[in-house]
């Protein structure tokens, strides 16, 4: 054996004496603090912005999905290839309306997919505004800015006290 690692000598253990490394043992974390403590903004939430590009594109796929159905089952009807044109014109023009108008009946509400990032995050920003407003919250309102105001009236007493001492003494 090598560098008085293992056993002595595996005669008799009834193993082969082979020495493996312990993969399960967790070596002890330096002390350092886990985060930078004077970086407090890298905490703030974030809320995921959405491309408006791909929320417009997403819309006008829906519209085109919708015309191309509208076309498909007028061919199967046997219509003429001049009326499928303008009645897909006519659908097309009334849906970009509606998506223009941006009115509830313009994106019937259905559950959104996991995929679906950029409408998600399009929804939580909504929903997040709605919830703001019904709790009447400020839009330049910071997180734990109360405690700061808290602290501030606190300090502007007790400079309040010490300087009444002084005037009288």
């Amino acid at each position: 054996m090598s560098d008085n690692v293992g056993l002595s000598t595996p005669r008799g253990s009834g193993t082969s004496g082979y020495v493996q490394r312990n993969l399960a043992h967790l070596r002890p974390r330096d002390r350092a603090a886990p985060y930078n403590t004077k970086d407090f903004d890298s905490f703030k939430h974030r809320q995921r912005q959405p491309d408006k590009e791909i929320l417009e594109h997403d819309r006008k796929r829906e519209v085109e999905v919708k015309v191309f159905e509208l076309r498909d089952q007028l061919e199967d009807e046997g219509v003429d290839e001049d009326e499928i044109d303008k009645r897909c014109d006519e659908l097309r023009k009334e849906l970009q309306a509606k998506m223009n108008k941006g009115g509830r009946d313009a994106a019937p509400r259905k559950p959104l997919k996991a995929h679906q990032v950029h409408e998600l995050a399009d929804a939580k920003i909504k929903e997040s505004e709605r919830l703001r407003n019904a709790l009447k919250i400020s839009k330049d309102y910071e997180e734990g800015s109360h405690w700061k105001r808290q602290e501030d009236r606190l300090r502007k007493a007790l400079e309040k006290e010490s300087s009444v001492k002084k005037d009288e003494e």
